[in-house]
């Protein structure tokens, strides 16, 4: 897909530091629709009217976590998130990517890196579910691809997008190893140019909030050397 057709794209920066949100709003400016707010109360109500495809969203705002307005963001729409972040840590990385974003810059980041990561992240072609009506049911576990709940011996599990997206993917092909970068492939896109280990942290996650309850079967297994599957325990031997 060519960059014309990502032209045009809405995007909505959220940063309290206004000389990085001024900088990257005249930056963007040339090929997109910029929209920008200062605070986490403003970049909600900007979110409404816009809708945008991508939100350039900093981590630290002085009224929001932005761990929450990017759940928050994304429990309205399937919209891309990127998030800046001044730390640089292993830590502080797999928290921003457990929080559900699409990618993510460290500051200092060159205008040119900015760039290259929004042309990827908007040429990106979302995870599409089947039928909407579809819902798939595994003993305890129930996926409803309708209204995007997911429960767990009748108990909803509060599930990011991409948590959702991960697991109706490879519940849809039970039985089925994925590798990392198909996955990459099937649930970010081609066109992904982010952290690689984006895949074992959402379903680490996952998998936390699946099987919280020791008495509850693994669903995902690794496949050693290679990525993941979904393997209810129904489909097991005796």
């Amino acid at each position: 897909m060519d960059t014309l057709s990502t032209t045009n794209s809405k995007i909505l920066i959220v940063d309290d530091d206004s000389s990085v949100r001024n900088l990257i709003q005249r930056f963007l400016s040339r090929n997109y629709q910029i929209e920008s707010a200062a605070d986490g109360k403003a970049a909600l109500v900007l979110f409404e009217q816009l809708n945008p495809a991508l939100v350039i969203l900093d981590w630290n705002l002085p009224d929001a976590n932005g761990y929450k307005l990017c759940q928050e963001m994304q429990s309205r729409t399937n919209v891309l998130v990127m998030m800046l972040t001044s730390r640089n840590d292993e830590a502080d990385k797999i928290k921003v990517l457990a929080a559900g974003a699409d990618d993510f810059l460290t500051k200092p980041f060159s205008l040119a890196e900015v760039e290259v990561r929004v042309e990827a992240l908007l040429r990106r072609v979302r995870y599409i579910q089947p039928s909407p009506s579809q819902r798939l049911t595994f003993n305890q576990l129930a996926i409803n691809s309708e209204a995007r709940e997911v429960t767990l011996n009748d108990k909803p599990l509060a599930l990011t997008a991409l948590e959702f997206n991960i697991l109706h993917f490879l519940a849809t092909h039970p039985g089925q190893a994925w590798s990392r970068t198909q996955l990459i492939q099937k649930i970010w896109g081609c066109d992904y140019v982010g952290d690689g280990r984006v895949v074992d942290v959402h379903i680490g996650q996952l998998r936390k909030k699946m099987e919280a309850d020791s008495s509850m079967p693994e669903f995902i297994k690794t496949v050693r050397g290679y990525g993941y599957k979904f393997d209810p325990p129904e489909n097991r031997k005796a």
